[in-house]
């Protein structure tokens, strides 16, 4: 028996669209459900959000999203909570989670990085570092921080 692990990130009002980027950045094909494809009567207010949504391209990139429902109560904290930043060479957050990729190619990675950080808050600028031929850390457009790297070669001693 296989499993996979798939990230499944929540939104308030901004799935739909936190998706396409996702999908212009990493290919694949795009699934949208809104709560109104389940049933919910017209004119409620949440009936155009997604109540499920997934990109998943061939590569391998997989992510499923939702909006949050409008009714349900906002429980994040301050600012800094939700902020990621580097001080001192350590990565201070408020954040539970990053999303993580990784490639086997500085151009590889390097390209998807071209497209995700655009409108993103970039943290740590995506270059060589003494742990990987490349490294980088973004907050994107819609406040999920994700980490880019590429797989060290490793060689048996």
């Amino acid at each position: 028996m296989g499993i996979t692990t798939t990230a499944h990130l929540n939104f308030r009002g901004n799935a739909r669209q936190a998706l396409e980027f996702y999908q212009s950045v990493f290919g694949g094909r795009l699934t949208v459900v809104t709560y109104g494809d389940f049933g919910m009567p017209n004119g409620l207010p949440d009936t155009d959000k997604v109540v499920w949504g997934q990109v998943e391209a061939d590569n391998g990139f997989h992510l499923m999203a939702y909006d949050v429902p409008s009714q349900a109560e906002v429980t994040t904290g301050t600012a800094a909570a939700s902020t990621t930043w580097r001080e001192n060479g350590m990565t201070l957050t408020g954040q539970p989670y990053f999303m993580s990729i990784r490639g086997e190619s500085v151009e590889e990675v390097g390209a998807l990085w071209g497209r995700l950080v655009d409108g993103a808050t970039v943290v740590e600028a995506y270059a060589t570092t003494q742990w990987a031929p490349a490294f980088g850390m973004l907050t994107d457009r819609f406040g999920v921080t994700w980490i880019l790297d590429v797989a060290a070669r490793h060689t048996a001693a």
